[in-house]
């Protein structure tokens, strides 16, 4: 079989374009470099969709008066990249070589080969830390209300949400439908959700804002199932017992980047770090989303990144090819 044979047989099956997560960003660069004929492949990950299916009502994305249920705005997008060419594969990536191109990534064991790469991971949540949060999770203990909020052992209990920000106030609204009360604890005095979010949670007679404090344990891990709540006064050092069924923690989020350190350039905090509009470090591997954002972190954001990067994919391609 000839050389040039083997060599277009090789480029037929490598990918031109693979996007890694399928949140605001993955699924917005999967339109993008649809709709510019690369047939992109799309990893979901282990969460299809991302964070925002775990949300019940999404009312600051543009086009939606009436506000959207997270989980259809993320299928509607899906639907919509898939309109154009896209391919959505449910695949976790465990390795990535980026060192020579074509680039290798491992997806659940075996390789995929693609000429550029769109890091779309989005975020985790972040724990508290502590021992027996970790020993109660899901035991009382979770990190969504939306997804647990209703379930019967929350139903007609006190509810303790940790927490200052937009997803704190949401979880602890969301709870006022089945918690006889709920305790949001925050380490500071005030709020650091926006000025709408934090006016509608602290009006509600149902949410008991708990100031100054942290929560140092979570009761009882010899029970099996969450009673309560030890808190820390940070002002005062003062310690006492609140009784709850659950604790939702709604502390902000941590960037799914672990498989790309030492790789990718990216800061303490695990977030990657974007050389010139959505370029990392290495050539032919874009990043956006909430991977790489750790200061607007939200949907419309993550959304204009992902056009961003799947918009220098194309570039990238286009002068790789010439």
């Amino acid at each position: 079989m000839p050389i040039g044979r083997v060599k277009i047989t090789f480029r037929e099956l490598m990918e031109k374009v693979v996007i890694i997560g399928t949140g605001c960003a993955g699924l917005t660069a999967a339109l993008y470099t649809a709709r510019a004929n690369l047939q992109p492949l799309v990893l979901t990950g282990l969460q299809p969709g991302g964070l925002l299916t775990t949300t019940s009502i999404v009312e600051n994305y543009p086009g939606f008066p009436e506000g959207i249920d997270g989980y259809e705005l993320m299928t509607r997008m899906q639907k919509q990249a898939e309109r154009f060419g896209a391919r959505v594969k449910f695949g976790t990536v465990d390795a990535v070589d980026f060192s020579k191109q074509p680039f290798v990534l491992t997806v659940d064991g075996e390789p995929v080969e693609s000429e550029t790469i769109i890091i779309a991971s989005g975020a985790g949540h972040r724990h508290i830390g502590l021992d027996s949060e970790a020993k109660l999770e899901k035991k009382g203990v979770t990190f969504c209300a939306t997804c647990d909020g209703a379930l019967p052992m929350f139903r007609h209990h006190p509810l303790v949400v940790v927490g200052g920000g937009d997803s704190a106030c949401e979880e602890a609204m969301y709870l006022t439908r089945f918690a006889s009360v709920v305790y949001l604890v925050h380490r500071r005095d005030s709020l650091r959700a926006s000025r709408i979010m934090a006016e509608r949670t602290l009006a509600n007679p149902k949410v008991k804002p708990i100031w100054d404090s942290v929560v140092t344990e979570v009761l009882d891990v010899k029970l099996d199932k969450v009673t309560g709540v030890k808190l820390k006064n940070v002002k005062t050092n003062a310690e006492s017992t609140l009784d709850c069924a659950g604790l939702f923690v709604a502390i902000g989020h941590t960037p799914n980047t672990k498989i790309f350190k030492g790789v990718i350039d990216m800061d303490e905090n695990g977030y990657i770090i974007p050389k010139r509009g959505t370029a990392t470090n290495v050539p032919g591997v874009f990043v956006a989303g909430d991977c790489s954002d750790h200061v607007y972190r939200q949907a419309i954001t993550a959304a204009g990144l992902g056009c961003a990067a799947a918009i220098d994919a194309e570039r990238y391609l286009a002068a790789r090819n010439e």
